[in-house]
C-alpha cells in the first residue's frame, strides 16, 4: 500500500509539471496515423514556438495502403506543408497540459486548415489529434482519383514529444 502511495504521487507530481506548449523556443514532435478517404498512412510533424501563443512548421504524410485502381504513384502518395498554429490553451484557461491549436497550412496539394488537440501525461510525452482539411485546393477542376489524397478531409492521431 505504500508503496502504491508513493507511485502515485510520483505520478502526480509529474502531471503537474507538464505543459502543452510553453511559448517561445517551444519544440514539438509527432509521430502518427494518417487517416482519410482510400487511405492511411503515416504522419509526422514539427512545430517551433515564435511567442506566447504562436508557432511555426512543417508536416509531412504518406499514404501506404491505397487501392491499386487509382493508380497513385509517390508523388500523389506524399504530402508536404508547411504549417502556422495559434495555441488557445493557455488563452482559454484550459488544463497546462491541454492545447488546442487552429492553424493554417500551405502544401504541395492545397492551401488548407487545421485544428488540432494535445494532451500530455509527462514533460516528454503527450497524444495528440488533428482534422485537416482544404480550404483551396489547386487544380481543382481537373482532378483525377489519385490527386484526392490529401486533398481532403483528414484524421491525424498519434504520439506528440518534447524535444
Amino acid at each position: 500500500m505504500k508503496n502504491l502511495i508513493v507511485l502515485l504521487a510520483v505520478l502526480t507530481a509529474s502531471l503537474v509539471n507538464a505543459q502543452a506548449f510553453i511559448g517561445s523556443m517551444d519544440n514539438k514532435f509527432q509521430v502518427g496515423a494518417n487517416i482519410q478517404d482510400e487511405a492511411t498512412g503515416i504522419y509526422v510533424s514539427y512545430d517551433y514556438g515564435l511567442g506566447p501563443n504562436i508557432s511555426v512548421g512543417v508536416s509531412s504524410a504518406y499514404a501506404l495502403s491505397i487501392d491499386d485502381a487509382i493508380g497513385a504513384d509517390f508523388g500523389d502518395r506524399f504530402d508536404l506543408k508547411g504549417r502556422f498554429n495559434a495555441h488557445l490553451g493557455s488563452v482559454l484557461g484550459i488544463d497546462d497540459n491541454f492545447d488546442l491549436y487552429p492553424g493554417l497550412n500551405l502544401s504541395l496539394k492545397n492551401f488548407g486548415g487545421h485544428v488540432g488537440a494535445r494532451y500530455f501525461f509527462s514533460e516528454g510525452f503527450g497524444v495528440f489529434t488533428e482534422v485537416v482539411f482544404p480550404i483551396a485546393k489547386y487544380d481543382a477542376n481537373d482532378l483525377n482519383p489519385a490527386d484526392y489524397i490529401h486533398n481532403q478531409f483528414v484524421v491525424n492521431l498519434g504520439a506528440v514529444f518534447n524535444l
